[in-house]
């Protein structure tokens, strides 16, 4: 048995959820993918498979084979790539982890660019702002917002974007604009963003010339996600800040108005951080730099970025 070559089976069967799909897609016949398959079952001497009539189901010893076996043969594949030719065109799966306002509305927009510069990569997004076990989930890098603290990842900064300070209508309808910062800590609420890797709500930081200012912010509620914290302003539970990207839409239907334009508020870094352990692959590196220069296409955050032409 190649076992190799059977590991790559297992992982198209699990991916695809079939024998037959699997089969397809490597363009081999059916019972040679079987085959294989009950050969690695054989040498493994577990059940990594549960058949039945109309679906595969994976088992807990598969489960756990699947997750090592796609790592080991990413290795390989990086491997591989880092011995070939430099001109060899980038190729195989990318995993990234980011925020769902950066995959909506700065990836996602422009992913036809990538896959006319790319098309031999295939791009696994995870959204959201979580904490990620890097290499338990096999990622490969991810677009974060923030200095990074986790002294084990590689980080790269790829922009620096403005934040900017907004309410709803309704909001000052019922509680009046604030005009200083501080009145946030003492008569105002916000929305707060918690910080899922420091585990608190994270701080607001204003200046006007020499001045600046820090606040904790009195807060209703908090939310670990970019899209939730916007969505709570509109609903008028708090003051926010926000990049211009991320409320141009909002701002235009009159859902959130600008406020203390008067004070400019920190900006936001951002970064994509990878494990020091992992080898930069020519997939990740063209990744990173596509990255980085669509990132700074932004403006201070003061416009959403327009889509590149399409492939064709």
């Amino acid at each position: 048995m190649d076992q190799l070559s059977a590991m790559r089976v297992f992982v198209r069967v699990v991916e695809t959820g079939n024998f037959t799909r699997a089969a397809t897609a490597l363009d081999m016949p059916k019972t040679t993918v079987t085959n294989m398959v009950q050969s690695l079952e054989a040498h493994l001497r577990t059940t990594l498979l549960n058949r039945t009539t109309r679906r595969v189901m994976v088992t807990t010893d598969g489960a756990l084979y699947y997750e090592r076996a796609i790592q080991i043969l990413s290795e390989i594949e990086e491997l591989d790539g880092s011995m070939s030719n430099s001109q060899t065109q980038p190729s195989g799966r990318l995993r990234v982890e980011m925020a769902g306002a950066f995959a909506d509305l700065i990836v996602i927009p422009n992913l036809c660019d990538f896959y006319k510069r790319y098309p031999q990569i295939q791009l696994d997004i995870g959204v959201g702002d979580r904490l990620v076990d890097y290499i338990a989930e096999n990622v490969d890098c991810a677009l974060r917002g923030g200095t990074p603290t986790d002294q084990s990842l590689i980080a790269r900064k790829v922009g620096e974007l403005k934040l900017r300070t907004f309410a709803a209508p309704f909001y000052i309808e019922n509680f009046g604009e604030p005009t200083n910062p501080r009145e946030l800590e003492e008569k105002h609420f916000s929305v707060g963003y918690l910080n899922a890797t420091l585990g608190r709500v994270l701080s607001m930081e204003f200046c006007r010339g020499d001045e600046v200012v820090e606040i904790n912010p009195r807060y209703v509620v908090s939310v670990n996600d970019a899209r939730s914290y916007l969505n709570a302003m509109i609903a008028g539970i708090g003051v926010g800040q926000s990049l211009g990207f991320m409320v141009n839409d909002a701002v235009e239907r009159g859902e959130l108005v600008e406020i203390m334009t008067d004070w400019d508020c920190e900006t936001l870094p951002l970064y994509i951080v990878y494990p020091q352990t992992r080898h930069l692959s020519n997939k990740v590196r063209v990744f990173v730099d596509w990255l980085a220069k669509l990132v700074q296409g932004l403006k201070d955050g003061d416009q959403a970025l327009p889509p590149m032409r399409k492939a064709g």
